[in-house]
């Protein structure tokens, strides 16, 4: 594992700072660091200005994870290797947090003819296949998002 973040620190770095690219790397970095117990609750949207804009289903959730906030702070920024985010944001918003089985898209779709290749380079240097892959999404979905 340690290996699969050392990556994501050299695509960072190696990105110089092209905002998709930082925001897909706190996301990544979000996902690892609430891990499989939060995944479904607690759903990175953006980071904007720094601040990383988190999705939860309900006041609940919300309330829950803002006594978490700080932890999940560090915890984000250590998988990064650096002081990216500098405020977590959790909003309620149930559609971004349901399930979305239906619209998912096949493992084997690459996304090859959509990626940029300024961020197939900074891919590259990922080692991991499937982390990679993971990068890649997160990054074209921001783009999208911020189209």
């Amino acid at each position: 594992m340690d290996g699969i973040l050392k990556s994501l620190r050299q695509v960072l770095r190696a990105s110089g700072d092209a905002p998709e690219v930082i925001e897909a790397g706190a996301i990544a970095a979000w996902k690892h660091a609430a891990g499989d117990g939060l995944k479904d609750h607690a759903v990175p949207v953006a980071l904007h200005e720094r601040t990383l804009r988190v999705a939860v289903a309900d006041a609940i959730w919300q309330k829950q994870l803002h006594s978490m906030r700080g932890q999940m702070l560090f915890r984000v920024n250590t998988l990064l290797g650096q002081p990216i985010v500098g405020a977590i944001e959790f909003v309620v918003d149930p559609q971004a947090v349901i399930p979305r089985v239906e619209t998912k898209k096949p493992r084997s779709d690459v996304l090859d003819n959509e990626v940029p290749i300024e961020l197939w380079s900074a891919a590259n240097a990922i080692r991991d296949k499937e982390l990679r892959r993971t990068f890649l999404r997160a990054a074209m979905s921001s783009m999208k998002a911020h189209k």
